[in-house]
């Protein structure tokens, strides 16, 4: 079995896994525990670490339980080098959460767990890796509070000690503050940034945060500090497809759905080349994202479209309004000027037709007349502008 192992070193990620799977289910069917050392966490390059990792699903899978869970816990103790213990113990015991997120033991189960293990060598590793395995059901099944309590509370968190300060811890805490409504932003972001700003965070610190921020209950700016936050990450891990998936989502939030569609597009091409045990499920989730940015994007093109038709509309309106304005004005203008010549015609013929005036006298008195009802019209045309004039806005 170490012979093939080894030998799929160096092949494609399809090969690999179809090597360590056989090899696990060998191991599996046989009752023994993978007896080699991992010495990374990393699944397209590492036969040992993904087998161990199919070996450990299947026996989680057969008692998702604190049990299976103490006993993983005692393999990677002994079975993993230093430098990856926590990065192996992180992806089993949040992976496997995940996978069996139905499977919650109750808070006197894990109290009692967590009694079983005082005393004896290595708690705290022991304590941090049930914590972990149970939130990692908890965080998959959005239990925002009883996520909180776990970590804070329980008898576990104290038997973890100092792990309970570890980065994962942290970023799970941050995603049950944000998740939940009994908590406030600013205790969830004070988790959120010591969690990102540690020394030796991990991979799945990142995840933890970023998954945090995405499901957390609206606030302003959220939008913007995950993208931030989520370029960040993918500039550390490019070909990460989550990370992507996770800035797709921040460009959504901030209403950028051209970026958003461009980055869950690359989230779906590298999530082809990943064979994770989740990958349908992964690949469900991205699609409906993707769906949402597309309709998203529809709505706001049908905005767009309806906003320039009423603008449109708005300026024909304020141009029929202007022209039935300069129409009204004109009118009683033109009735004023009309009188004024009735007025002035009928005078006229009085004047000429009858009386004993003379020529001149007849002519002053037209002259008189025409004057005044000039007067007249000029005052009922300068009247009717000054009362119709458009006032500016103040």
């Amino acid at each position: 079995m170490r012979v093939r192992l080894a030998a799929a070193v160096g092949a494609d990620a399809a090969d690999l896994g179809r090597i360590a799977e056989e090899a696990a289910l060998r191991l599996h069917e046989s009752g023994q525990e993978p007896d080699f050392e991992v010495r990374s966490a990393d699944f397209a390059t590492d036969p040992f670490f993904v087998c161990a990792d199919r070996y450990w699903r299947r026996r989680f899978a057969d008692s998702p339980s604190s049990e299976t869970a103490l006993v993983c816990a005692g393999w990677i103790a002994v079975h993993t080098t230093a430098e990856c213990r926590s990065a192996v113990r992180e992806q089993w015991t949040l992976g496997n959460g995940f996978i069996n997120r139905s499977h919650i033991e109750t808070r006197e189960q894990l109290d009692e767990a967590a009694r079983g293990i005082v005393g004896v060598p290595e708690t705290a590793d022991l304590a941090l890796t049930l914590l972990l395995y149970h939130a990692g059901k908890l965080r998959a099944n959005f239990a925002f509070d009883d996520l909180n309590a776990i970590l804070t509370t329980s008898a576990l968190a104290t038997a973890a000690g100092t792990h309970r300060n570890e980065p994962v811890v942290l970023a799970l805490r941050s995603f049950a503050a944000f998740g939940s409504r009994a908590l406030t932003t600013e205790h969830a972001s004070d988790l959120l940034d010591r969690a990102w700003t540690a020394p030796h965070r991990s991979r799945h610190v990142l995840d933890v945060c970023l998954n945090g921020l995405a499901f957390s209950v609206p606030f302003d700016g959220q939008g913007e500090l995950l993208r931030r936050l989520a370029q960040e990450a993918v500039d550390i891990y490019p070909d990460n497809h989550m990370f992507r998936f996770r800035l797709a989502t921040a460009h959504h939030l901030c209403a950028d759905d051209d970026e958003a569609l461009s980055h869950v597009d690359a989230a779906l091409a590298l999530l082809a080349h990943h064979g994770t045990f989740s990958r349908e499920l992964l690949l469900e989730q991205y699609l409906v994202k993707r769906d949402a940015i597309q309709e998203a994007r529809l709505r706001a093109a049908r905005e767009a479209e309806h906003e320039a038709r009423w603008r449109c509309q708005d300026a024909a309106n304020a141009d029929l309004e202007r022209a039935m304005h300069r129409s009204s004005v004109r009118a009683v203008e033109l009735v004023a000027v009309f009188t004024s010549a009735i007025a002035f015609a009928v005078g006229s013929l009085q004047v000429t037709l009858s009386g004993t005036l003379s020529l001149r006298e007849r002519l002053w008195l037209l002259t008189a007349l025409g004057a005044g009802l000039s007067i007249f019209a000029l005052l009922i045309v300068g009247g009717t502008w000054l009362i119709t004039r458009r006032r500016p806005r103040r």
